[in-house]
């Protein structure tokens, strides 16, 4: 049989890279996000290696439908992998312009993702005394900046306090997890920037797949072996 991961943010960016390494890795991996295409793209780009790989549209921000997920993933298998990996943000994110209504968009998708689908699949990795947790967090999860904007910076706090009770819960159950820091990303996430970086600059960011091999890189240590944090920043940043 298989080992069983789900994805979160599967239909683009970090989530898709991440979901495409398991797959070749012949993990059958269960993808999650808002819109069935872009799932069904990262299907079409894994080609058929025959990995399963199961589409699972889901707005993460609703504890229902999050339930719902969790029940269809399980199809694949027991869940050994969860990896949050969703994330969204607005152009209007100063704190002069911020809307409410983005505002909890922003936290709902980021943190209490997050949280909802981690608690769905603990119940199952604490059972089985095994089980990985990657929280794709940001270094705006370390230090709050006018660039990433104020919900998205508390949102990614968040992940990490999140990552942090999970550790200090859940390891004697055999459950560990991994936050993971990166710095600029060149992901879809930067369009909704107020003024979009140029292409030119886009290829000095971090790429999807340098996130994911870390991401993968926590998933694949022993069982006895927990990476805690990862910070992950460009060898040359903009000054």
């Amino acid at each position: 049989m298989p080992r069983v991961a789900v994805v979160t943010g599967a239909g683009s960016g970090v989530g898709r890279v991440v979901a495409l390494m398991l797959a070749r890795e012949s993990w059958a991996v269960a993808l999650v996000g808002r819109r069935e295409e872009t799932l069904r793209e990262t299907i079409r780009l894994a080609g058929a290696g025959g990995a399963a790989l199961l589409a699972l549209p889901c707005d993460i921000g609703d504890p229902a439908e999050v339930a719902a997920m969790a029940e269809r993933a399980a199809q694949l298998g027991d869940v050994e992998v969860l990896v949050n990996s969703a994330g969204t943000n607005t152009a209007a994110r100063s704190l002069a312009e911020l809307s409410t209504a983005d505002y909890h968009r922003i936290v709902d998708t980021n943190m209490h993702g997050a949280y909802y689908c981690s608690q769905a699949f603990l119940p199952g990795m604490r059972e089985r005394g095994a089980g990985t947790i990657i929280n794709i967090a940001s270094i705006a999860g370390l230090r709050a900046s006018a660039v990433a904007g104020a919900a998205y910076a508390m949102s990614k706090f968040g992940m990490a306090g999140l990552t942090q009770a999970i550790n200090a819960e859940e390891r004697r159950h055999g459950v560990r997890a991994c936050a993971i820091f990166p710095g600029e990303i060149n992901t879809p996430l930067l369009d909704q920037r107020p003024s979009p970086p140029p292409p030119e600059i886009r290829e000095r960011m971090l790429q999807p797949e340098d996130v994911a091999r870390c991401a993968l890189l926590a998933i694949n240590l022993p069982p006895r072996a927990i990476i805690e944090e990862m910070v992950l920043v460009p060898e040359t940043q903009e000054s």
